[in-house]
């Protein structure tokens, strides 16, 4: 990684060198907290339930995440800050609509999503190691490596983050490329349904029944916001990086789940506990599954980085304008956000110790519903400054504004309701997702009205 030196005063005056991140290591936090064991295994299940109609919704949920984007590359070069959406959105507003987007569109979700990562870490290696590895030691070994190594400062978290998304991306493209060419074992003729490659669903739009499935593909680019402080000519590389990695990732999964129709059924697709660890049994035979192992390690190592490396920053911008505790505000020698990491490190510790994969299956569907405000709430924060401050620098400008940021606020709110994989499930996931929020937003009006004392929808341009 060829970086860039500048100097950083902290709190205490203790000036110490830091070294900027460029546009491929900004890539690699975007692709490595987007391509999750979640999303592999929701690309494996979409493309046998819809096949030709999947990859039409894969396509759509691309044009909306290039919409969310758009929106986050105009606000955080606005205001360079820390925060993040919380920053944006209370100078658009007001801190009550910012402390709520922020801990319910992003606190919540990554201390209740990772812990189901680490679950599957330990699915994955009972199936290929049984018996070998105690439960939930690895993962629990891995949270504490990722947690002290962010603890080192942004340049020692670059360089992992770097090797864990270069490992990533290496290892899909490899399993994807050979089964679309049939390289490692000629194309099977395969028992049971195949996955429909008609345009059926397309042609008469059904394939918008896949959109809410295929858009958890295409969430989270904008976690490289908070590192904004931290990386080489934000100006041109932010937007680059987001909009580039959406491509990226968009490809990647495109050839990943090709190649998964070409060896595996539809019933096992749509079946498996992990079908990713059927299909890649497929291509290669029992050894494969070092690859699938791999893949595994990797997408949880680089997801559980970039959350702990982006959500204390967020954390701790929120404690300098007073919308958290200010304890979060402390950066040690190396300039990490100390507190909010260890913070964080202990959220996610706490539900993967004390709480099953099945109980926090319905709790992760339900906390990404609030995910999916966070993007509304960016939308609309665009949408008000431009109207509120239309002279104020803006070093990205979202093309053709509006229409983004309208269709993705129509686009959110869809999959929010059919956020869903089961009728059954739907009432008590908007249950839970109601109830995150409201006490979410009852202990934030408090906050805002008592501590603050400030209006809860009053603009703060502080």
């Amino acid at each position: 990684m060829s970086d860039t030196a500048h100097t950083q005063v902290d709190s205490t005056s203790n000036i110490k060198p830091i070294k900027k991140m460029n546009l491929p290591t900004m890539m690699a936090i975007c692709i490595g907290l987007v391509i999750v064991q979640g999303a592999m295994i929701s690309s494996t299940q979409g493309i046998g339930l819809g096949g030709m109609s999947f990859i039409a919704a894969m396509v759509t949920a691309l044009i909306i995440a290039q919409f969310n984007a758009m929106s986050f590359s105009e606000l955080s070069l606005m205001f360079p800050q820390e925060g993040t959406l919380a920053t944006y959105t209370q100078k658009a507003i007001g801190h009550f609509p910012a402390i709520v987007s922020v801990f319910a569109g992003y606190v919540v979700v990554a201390f209740l999503a990772v812990p189901v990562e680490m679950f599957l870490v330990d699915g994955v290696l009972d199936q290929v190691f049984p018996g070998v590895f105690p439960p939930k030691v690895v993962p629990m070994i891995i949270l504490v490596v990722l947690c002290v190594t962010n603890l080192v400062g942004a340049d020692i978290f670059a360089k992992v983050q770097n090797l864990l998304a270069f490992v990533l991306v290496f290892a899909l493209i490899a399993v994807g490329l050979s089964a679309a060419m049939g390289i490692s074992q000629p194309h099977p003729v395969l028992s049971g349904t195949h996955v429909d490659w008609s345009f059926g669903g397309v042609l008469n739009g059904s394939f918008i029944g896949f959109v809410a499935l295929a858009m958890w593909l295409m969430v989270g680019v904008e976690f490289i916001c908070p590192m904004i402080n931290e990386v080489k000519n934000p100006s041109k590389n932010i937007p680059r990086a987001m909009h580039g990695s959406l491509f990226f990732i968009f490809t990647i999964f495109l050839l990943f789940v090709y190649g998964a129709s070409l060896y595996v059924n539809v019933e096992t697709l749509t079946t498996a506990p992990i079908p990713y660890l059927n299909y890649v049994d497929a291509v290669f035979g029992k050894s494969g599954m070092i690859i699938a192992t791999v893949m595994a390690l990797t997408a949880t190592c680089s997801t559980m980085n970039t959350v702990l490396a982006s959500i204390p920053r967020m954390l701790h911008g929120m404690a300098h304008q007073k919308q958290a505790f200010p304890q979060l505000k402390a950066s040690n020698r190396f300039g990490a956000p100390w507190v909010g990491i260890v913070l964080m490190a202990v959220l996610i510790a706490i539900p993967f110790l004390s709480l099953s994969i099945n109980s926090l299956i319905t709790l992760v569907i339900a906390a990404t519903t609030s995910w999916l405000l966070a993007y509304i709430v960016a939308h609309i924060d665009v949408m008000v400054l431009r109207r509120r401050l239309p002279d104020l620098h803006r070093p990205y400008k979202t093309p053709f504004f509006p229409i983004p940021q309208i269709l993705g606020i129509v686009a959110m709110v869809y999959i929010a309701l059919n956020n869903s994989p089961s009728p059954e499930m739907t009432k008590l996931v908007y249950s839970i997702t109601g109830g995150i929020l409201l006490v979410i937003s009852l202990i934030a009006a408090v906050w805002v009205k008592f501590y603050m004392k400030r209006g809860l929808f009053e603009p703060d341009m502080s």
